[in-house]
C-alpha cells in the first residue's frame, strides 16, 4: 500500500512541474504585456515604456524569464504583482484566498449535504410523482443562464425586498473602526467551522458505531449538530471578545451568494447520488437486507446510502480545489472581491505573475485534492486496498 501511495506522490509532483511550464508559456503566449497599460498614457513617452518593461523584466526572451520564474518559484516567491506593484503575488493571494474560500466552501458543503440527500430520497422514491417534479426542478435550476438567475436573485432579495446587502462581503459604516481586519474574521470563521466540523464529524462516526437502535441513533445525531451549532454561536456572541458582530455582518451578506450558487449546483450532486443509489439497490445484499426484515430506513441509509458513497464523496473531494477559482461570474455579480475577481483583473490589465500565481495556487491545490482521493480510495474500497498492497 505504501509503494502505491509513494508512486501517487511521485506522479503528482511531475504533472505540478509539468503544469507549472504548461501554464506559464501558455500565459506568456498572450499578445502584449503590462506595458500596453500605459500605451494611452501621453504622460509617458516610447522611451520610458521600454524601461518599463525592461524594469519588468519583459524584454528577456520567454525561456529565460521562464527560467527565472522558476527559479524564483522553487524559493517561495511568485514574483512581483504588476497591477498590485510593489505588492508580491504571494501576498495577493493570502488576502484574498480566504474571503474565496470561505464563500465558497460554504457552497460546496451545503451542494453536497443538500445534493446527497435529495438524491438519496430521489432514488427510494424512484417511479413516483415526487422523483419526476424534483428531478426536473433540479435539472432546470442546474441548466439555468447562471448570470441571469444570479442577478434575478439580487434584484429580488436585495433590491425589491431588501432582505440581503446588493453587494460585497461587509457593511462599511460598521468595519469603520473594527478592532481587526476583515480577513482575521475569515480565517477565525474557517478555523471554528474546521474544529467544529471535526469534531461533529468524529462525534456522528462514534455513534454510528456504538449506538446500534436506529431512532436513538437519528436522535443523538440531531442533538450532535445543535451542539456544534451552539458551540459556533457561544464563540461568536461570548468568546471572541466583540468580533461576533463582524462575524455576523459577513455572513449575512454571504447569505445570497450561497443561497443562490447551491440552487443552481445541487442537482449535479442530487443525479450523481440517485445514479449511484440505484446501482447499490440492485446488489444482493439490498435484497438480504430486506429477506432479514430490517427497517427500510435502516436499508436506504446504512447499507445502501453508505456504499453508494464512494463516487459521491471523491466527487466532493476533487471539487474542493476549486473553490479558490472563485467563479468570475459569481464574484463579479455579488461584487466579493475574491480570487475570481482577482484573476479576472489580472487578465484584463495582463498582470501575467498575478494570473500565473493564482492558477499555480489552483492547480497545486487540485493535485493535492486528488491525491487525498486517491489515498481515500485505498482505505474506503477494499477491492483497491488490496491491489495496492
Amino acid at each position: 500500500m505504501w509503494k502505491y501511495i509513494l508512486g501517487r506522490v511521485l506522479q503528482n509532483i511531475l504533472t505540478f512541474f509539468l503544469f507549472l511550464a504548461l501554464v506559464y508559456f501558455m500565459m506568456d503566449a498572450v499578445p502584449g504585456d503590462f506595458g500596453n497599460v500605459f500605451l494611452n498614457d501621453p504622460r509617458l513617452t516610447a522611451a520610458q515604456r521600454a524601461e518599463l518593461r525592461a524594469t519588468l523584466g519583459l524584454d528577456r526572451p520567454p525561456a529565460e524569464r521562464f527560467l527565472i520564474w522558476m527559479g524564483n518559484f522553487l524559493r517561495g516567491n511568485l514574483g512581483m504583482s504588476f497591477s498590485n506593484y510593489p505588492r508580491p503575488v504571494s501576498d495577493v493571494i493570502a488576502e484574498r484566498a480566504p474571503r474565496t474560500i470561505v464563500l465558497f466552501l460554504s457552497v460546496s458543503l451545503v451542494t453536497f449535504f443538500t445534493g446527497f440527500t435529495t438524491g438519496k430520497i430521489l432514488a427510494w422514491n424512484k417511479g413516483k410523482v415526487t422523483e419526476y417534479i424534483v428531478t426536473i426542478g433540479g435539472v432546470i435550476l442546474y441548466t439555468v443562464f447562471v448570470p441571469w438567475f444570479a442577478l434575478m436573485m439580487v434584484w429580488l432579495f436585495a433590491f425589491k425586498l431588501g432582505i440581503f446587502p446588493i453587494g460585497k462581503f461587509v457593511t462599511p459604516l460598521l468595519w469603520s473602526d473594527a478592532p481587526v481586519q476583515a480577513n482575521v474574521i475569515f480565517l477565525r470563521m474557517l478555523l471554528t467551522t474546521g474544529i467544529t466540523g471535526a469534531a461533529l464529524l468524529a462525534a456522528i462516526i462514534a455513534i454510528q458505531a456504538l449506538v446500534q437502535r436506529p431512532v436513538m441513533r437519528r436522535r443523538l445525531q440531531w442533538i450532535s449538530a445543535a451542539a456544534a451549532i451552539l458551540a459556533i454561536v457561544l464563540y461568536w456572541g461570548v468568546l471572541s471578545g466583540g468580533l461576533g458582530r463582524y462575524a455576523l455582518d459577513i455572513f449575512h451578506h454571504m447569505i445570497l451568494p450561497i443561497v443562490t450558487i447551491s440552487l443552481v449546483n445541487f442537482a449535479g450532486q442530487m443525479l450523481l447520488t440517485s445514479n449511484s443509489m440505484l446501482d447499490t439497490l440492485r446488489e444482493d445484499y439490498i435484497l438480504a437486507a430486506r429477506a432479514k426484515g430490517l427497517p427500510e430506513t435502516v436499508i436506504r441509509d446504512k447499507h445502501a446510502a453508505r456504499n453508494a458513497m464512494l463516487p459521491i464523496f471523491t466527487s466532493f473531494i476533487l471539487s474542493l480545489p476549486f473553490v479558490l477559482s472563485g467563479g468570475v461570474i459569481t464574484e463579479s455579480i455579488f461584487s466579493w472581491p475574491g480570487m475570481g475577481l482577482t484573476l479576472l483583473l489580472a487578465a484584463q490589465v495582463e498582470d501575467i505573475p498575478m494570473a500565473i500565481g493564482a492558477l499555480v495556487f489552483i492547480g497545486a491545490l487540485a493535485l493535492v485534492a486528488h491525491l487525498v482521493a486517491d489515498i481515500l480510495y485505498v482505505f474506503l474500497d477494499p477491492r483497491i486496498r488490496y491491489q495496492a498492497g
